[in-house]
């Protein structure tokens, strides 16, 4: 129940480190406001932390559209009565649409961002004043170890969002540490989540091989991190990064 108490906005709740979000911060006591533009699989992570005895609002909403964000941060306080957590998760990587930028096509650009980026402001910018009306919270960002590697097959819409949260998440930091809110990031490297759907299991086992801890993470390795970041315990702790990578950094990428 590290959790006890508080209610945190999941983004991109529908699958993979989103769901697993939602279902491990329920089990920590967390009130839940998840939104996802997938109603479906959303709906379905609503049944599995209800099931489990958890208290989940599903919202269905684009992350990357300003009046929906605002529409569904203005439901859960309504519902819930308070913001703590803001827990910006939902993102896309679309590898056979995301490429470098000499075939770059403007529209999926605009996509992405609106996505990976935009929706992160616009959590922050409905979310924050909740946070600070309880006296503080916690805001974590989740990147990539794409924002700080170079990578010959490129998805440069990708790279360039995650890239850019770092930027965003140290401003937040800093703008609103006298508000006691903290903003952190973290860099998931190779996570085993529909996000990696175009990966057959001979690559998977190809990469998991170039990776020290000897295997592709899994949703909870990353959840683990942000549940960290979201307690009481990482009070002294903002405008951090941390790598959940199994050592890929270390082992020069």
């Amino acid at each position: 129940m590290r959790l006890e108490g508080k209610v945190a906005l999941i983004t991109g709740s529908g699958t993979g480190q989103g769901r697993a979000a939602c279902q491990r911060f329920a089990r920590e006591g967390a009130g839940i406001v998840a939104m996802d533009v997938d109603k479906e699989n959303g709906e379905i992570t609503a049944d599995l932390v209800k099931a489990a005895g958890g208290n989940l609002l599903f919202i269905h909403g684009d992350v990357g559209v300003e009046e929906e964000v605002k529409q569904a941060v203005a439901t859960g306080v309504g519902a819930f009565g308070k913001l703590n957590i803001l827990y910006n998760n939902a993102g896309v990587m679309w590898r056979d649409r995301d490429f470098e930028v000499t075939r770059t096509d403007e529209e999926i650009w605009d996509r992405v961002m609106d996505i990976n980026l935009k929706g992160y402001v616009w959590v922050a910018k409905y979310g924050i004043p909740e946070l600070i009306n309880q006296g503080g919270g916690s805001i974590i960002n989740i990147s990539s170890i794409s924002a700080l590697l170079g990578f010959k097959r490129a998805q440069d819409a990708y790279t360039c969002t995650k890239g850019a949260i770092i930027s965003l998440t140290r401003s937040q930091a800093i703008v609103y540490a006298d508000k006691n809110i903290r903003a952190n990031v973290i860099h998931p490297g190779m996570i085993d989540t529909p996000l990696q759907k175009a990966l057959d299991e001979d690559a998977k086992k190809t990469i998991a091989s170039e990776i020290p801890l000897g295997r592709l993470g899994q949703a909870e390795d990353v959840v683990n991190c942000a549940l960290f970041l979201a307690s009481d315990e990482a009070c002294y702790i903002t405008g951090s990064e941390i790598v959940v990578d199994g050592g890929i950094m270390v082992n020069g990428g």
